[in-house]
């Protein structure tokens, strides 16, 4: 009986000890088997040869060599069963036979492209922004890929930084959420399962805080607002287990991110506990030099290791200064093996070491190259995303038997530009990709007829389209204009100063307008734009973003009404560029403004309403919902009591429709200044015509802390507002006193 029990005992405890081995033991196994010069391999991250991101060091036959000598652990843009077979191949020539991890930016889809990601956001659906990530993980890890440099949850307010277009907008709270549900969907069910890939958070930290919106600039903010702000979403991401993290471009006040001790020792692997690795991002680690912050990659590679980054992408300054610097007693050679430990680990999760080829399965791959069950779900969450601006003569939705129907605008029909920036292109992308001019056709009755005219380019001054596409709308009934930015002037290295309409087109806009027809317009974006005239002078207007594979189909859904719009802004749309930055959660001042247009000694613009042209949170439907009966458990609670707060939304139009009922907060008084809103929660709810719902939200002091000027994380007895509305502008008011 002891025998037995003694038996049940050492099976319980997963055979630490008298059998399989934990994966730790594996890695220090292994770790006492290799080199310096193998460890310090395991810490460097090369791109393959056809696409890259940056300036480019590799040298193709050098590169293939330092593999076979198990100096490379890692390659990025290196992609499809083919390819990633024969890089790992290499890789098991080497002396310990270590397999390479294959990284690429899966951004928003692989094959399948979903809208991109601030688009995404505009859903505030989280259920499906994780089926789009669980989608293109499965897309993704049957081309070989093990691992993404995604989610970016970088808060962003500031519009003319062009990766906003790949984060979640301007709200901690809304972000960190949407993060989460992307991490989910990439990694599954857990790494080692064949449809999982490692995420990466990214870009730790305060990227999207550079100044004037320039990329890779400087980020200069005091550590409570670093803290409150931008690493919510970091913190929260690592708690939920993401395989990765990111370094950051920027110096965070005058300390590189890279080399930042305070966010990456005493805040992520300290504080925060984390236990995957941090990878830099594009030879971040090479340029702290030019940053001013090292003399040359020896001090660069010395500072950043130190500072606790693990893997250098493409600097080279891992593998030729650590052994150097080891050997010099200036880098301990415990933090190598820390940094190599943390890969390692990775590796054993991800299966690697039993299979190393179990990624690079061809007839998986096949599988996924035009599985139509994604597409078809990529044409559903392209509808849901799109925000409808204004619709004021209900042209929309519009009727499938209209005679006759112009499209005008350099985008009709465009391919490969509906992916928007950061995809991934395959040579058949021309004849898959659904324009917009085959969505709308195919929608069409077989008695209708639809016009085209592109009217003008992109970017540059021709006006000699504007006659052709001024005949082609006075033939219409209705004109849909399809204009904005092009896809690749959203992203990375595609900061703007100017966030108007490129080229003439605002100029068409303003021909076709002559002609008195009814006028819908799309605006393709990948951030905010400012389109004031357009905004003033046409009445129905849909921000249809970057859609992705099924564009053409998921814009004619919303077009003729199968879809009911119900996007809401991720982030607040400015009036001019020098609005900007302009958010919904800012700070009072000792002199606010009355009301919009006051401008007499408070903080205002002497020449410009102070309201934006679109606040956060806001998208009309083809319906009205009407808020009624809102109500709270209580206006005086103490200590740690539950607040719950209902509303009654009645869908008073006549269609059924989607209504996104947002929950904010105002902490009136605390010992430094608090915004004037703050998102504490939101539902998504479907309301057919004519019938009413109960929403209901709950607030605990856990959702009233906030940190203070010594970084103390708690909340404060007080007055607070609680505000209940269908954005952050449009919203009903009640106030309660809350106690300790």
């Amino acid at each position: 009986m002891k025998k037995i029990f003694l038996l049940l005992l050492f099976t319980a405890f997963g055979f630490t000890a008298f059998g399989q081995k934990t994966t730790d033991q594996k890695v220090t196994e292994l770790l006492s088997k290799m080199t310096l010069e193998e460890k310090v391999g395991q810490l460097v991250q090369y791109s393959g040869f056809e696409y890259a991101t940056g300036p480019q060091n590799s040298n193709s036959a050098t590169v293939l060599d330092e593999i076979k000598k198990g100096k490379v652990g890692s390659m990025l843009n290196v992609a499809g069963a083919e390819e990633t077979r024969k890089f790992q191949e290499l890789a098991l020539k080497s002396r310990l036979k270590i397999p390479l991890l294959f990284g690429q930016d899966v951004i928003h889809g692989y094959r399948t492209t979903f809208p991109v990601n601030l688009g995404q956001a505009a859903s505030w659906d989280l259920g499906l922004i994780e089926k789009s990530e669980r989608i293109a993980a499965t897309e993704a890890s049957a081309y070989g890929i093990h691992w993404t440099f995604a989610p970016m949850v970088d808060v962003a307010r500031d519009p003319r930084w062009g990766r906003v277009m790949e984060g979640s907008g301007e709200d901690t709270y809304l972000g960190t959420l949407i993060g989460l549900a992307r991490i989910k969907g990439f990694q599954g069910k857990g790494l080692g399962n064949l449809d999982a890939i490692m995420a990466c958070a990214k870009h730790f930290a305060a990227y999207g805080a550079g100044v004037g919106g320039r990329d890779y600039n400087s980020v200069d903010m005091s550590l409570r607002q670093l803290n409150e702000t931008y690493l919510p979403p970091f913190k929260a991401a690592a708690e939920a287990g993401v395989a990765t993290f990111m370094n950051s471009f920027n110096d965070i006040n005058g300390i590189p991110a890279t080399a930042n001790k305070y966010i990456l020792r005493d805040l992520l692997k300290g504080k925060w506990n984390y236990q995957g690795f941090v990878v830099s991002d594009w030879r971040s680690i090479g340029e702290m030099v030019p940053h001013g912050y090292a003399k040359d990659n020896k001090e660069a590679a010395e500072k950043a290791i130190i500072a606790g980054s693990d893997m250098d992408m493409e600097s080279r300054a891992y593998m030729i200064e650590l052994p150097k610097l080891v050997q010099e007693g200036k880098v301990d050679p415990k933090l190598i093996d820390d940094a190599a430990r943390r890969i390692l680990v990775k590796k054993f999760e991800m299966g690697l070491f039993d299979d190393p080829y179990r990624f690079s399965n061809e007839k998986r791959q096949k599988e996924q190259l035009n599985n139509l069950e994604n597409r078809k779900f990529g044409r559903e969450f392209g509808s849901k995303t799109i925000v409808l601006l204004k619709n004021q003569k209900n042209i929309l939705p519009l009727s499938k038997s209209t005679k006759t129907i112009a499209l005008i605008g350099p985008f009709g029909k465009e391919t490969s530009a509906n992916h928007g920036f950061w995809s991934i292109a395959f040579k058949d992308d021309n004849e898959r990709i659904i324009t917009q001019f085959d969505g709308i056709k195919n929608q069409l009755d077989k008695n209708s007829t639809l016009l085209y005219a592109k009217g003008a380019n992109v970017d540059d001054q021709d006006k000699s389209m504007f006659a052709e596409a001024v005949e082609t709308a006075k033939k219409a009934d209705v004109v849909i204009m399809t204009l904005g930015e092009g896809s690749a002037m959203s992203g990375e290295a595609k900061s703007r100063s100017n966030l108007h309409f490129t080229g003439v087109q605002e100029d068409l806009l303003k021909e076709i307008a002559k002609t008195g027809k009814p006028i819908v317009l799309m605006i393709n974006a990948g951030r905010p734009l400012v389109f004031d005239w357009a905004a003033d002078n046409i009445p129905t207007i849909v921000y249809t973003w970057w859609l992705g594979t099924e564009a053409g189909n998921s814009i004619a859904d919303v077009l003729f009404g199968t879809v009911n719009p119900g996007g809401k802004l991720p982030m607040t749309f400015p009036r001019t560029e020098g609005q900007i930055p302009v958010y919904y959660n800012h700070y009072n001042t000792g002199r606010p403004a009355k009301n919009n247009t006051d401008r007499n000694y408070v903080s205002a613009y002497i020449d410009l309403d102070n309201d934006p042209k679109f606040p956060f949170g806001y998208g009309l439907s083809y319906t009205q919902f009407k808020y009624s009966d809102m109500n709270l458990s209580s206006t005086n609670l103490k200590g740690n009591q539950t607040l719950n707060i209902s509303v009654n939304v009645s869908n008073t139009g006549k269609y059924d429709g989607e209504e996104v009922v947002q929950l904010y907060i105002r902490d009136l008084f605390g010992k430094v200044v608090r915004p004037v809103k703050e998102l504490k929660g939101f539902q998504k709810v479907f309301i057919k015509k004519g019938e009413s719902k109960t929403v209901n939200f709950t607030l605990t002091p856990e959702n009233l802390k906030f940190y203070d000027d010594e970084l103390n994380y708690d909340w404060e007895a007080g007055e607070f507002d609680i505000m209940v509305g269908t954005d952050s502008q449009n919203v009903q008011t009640k106030r309660i006193d809350w106690s300790k």
